[in-house]
């Protein structure tokens, strides 16, 4: 035990500055076999310095475990991986309104629509258009429908994407139903809005030149709430 607090003490040696910036394990071996500080002292505050992180790194685990699907969600929606659109595709202060000029001298794009639903979810889900024409800049306005054909009330949650891939970063949307809870009773049937634009710098990228034809695509899935209250998929 002897060499042991000898060679904690050894750091006493070395120049430390600011030491009042030091966390209070550090200031505790500056003063370490000092009547100010005795070395049982430090014992206990180099023990309650583990506890301390220890009790943060479990809350920061839960804590990522808990946010880790919102974060994706919001990364998603502002990037635009994984062919996700983003929420609005804004250059500096600018708001939304300002991104909604057609481009009248561009070509119209063909957007299409697609609707799915997993295998454990007895709905019946489909767009109520085949497609849009829409100008960069200009907004459009779809619906879905979605109708539960099962015997009881469900809850659904739905995730979308964009194809090609390469265009989710200029695909933005202002209103949708995605990744929110929609509870549809027993033969219940529902419209569910889309109100998005395809943002008009799409028009002067070169890499957007041979795009004309761009796919929503939508899938419920069921879903329920668990014991923490966290709505999550279930699994087909």
């Amino acid at each position: 035990m002897r060499a042991i607090e000898l060679a904690e003490i050894k750091i006493l040696d070395l120049p430390i500055m600011f030491p009042s910036l030091l966390p209070s394990l550090g200031r505790c071996a500056l003063t370490r076999g000092t009547a100010a500080r005795p070395i049982s002292l430090c014992k206990g505050a180099l023990e309650a310095e583990k506890r301390y992180y220890t009790v943060s790194m479990v809350l920061g685990t839960v804590a990522l475990a808990y946010g880790s699907v919102p974060l994706y969600k919001m990364i998603c929606q502002q990037t635009g991986w994984g062919g996700q659109p983003i929420l609005t595709h804004r250059g500096g202060n600018e708001d939304t309104a300002s991104r909604v000029t057609p481009v009248t001298d561009s070509r119209r794009l063909r957007i299409t629509f697609n609707g799915s639903v997993s295998d454990v979810l007895p709905w019946k889900f489909t767009p109520q258009q085949r497609e849009v024409r829409v100008l960069p800049g200009e907004t459009a306005l779809a619906f879905y429908t979605a109708t539960n054909k099962g015997p009881n009330d469900i809850i659904g949650v739905a995730t979308y994407s964009v194809t090609p891939g390469q265009v989710a970063p200029y695909f933005s949307k202002i209103q949708c139903f995605c990744f929110e809870e929609q509870k549809l009773n027993a033969g219940e049937s529902v419209d569910m809005p889309v109100f998005f634009y395809i943002d008009p710098d799409f028009a002067t990228d070169p890499n957007m030149k041979g795009i004309d034809t761009i796919t929503l695509s939508y899938t419920f899935f069921k879903a329920k709430y668990d014991d923490n209250g966290i709505l999550k998929p279930i699994a087909s």
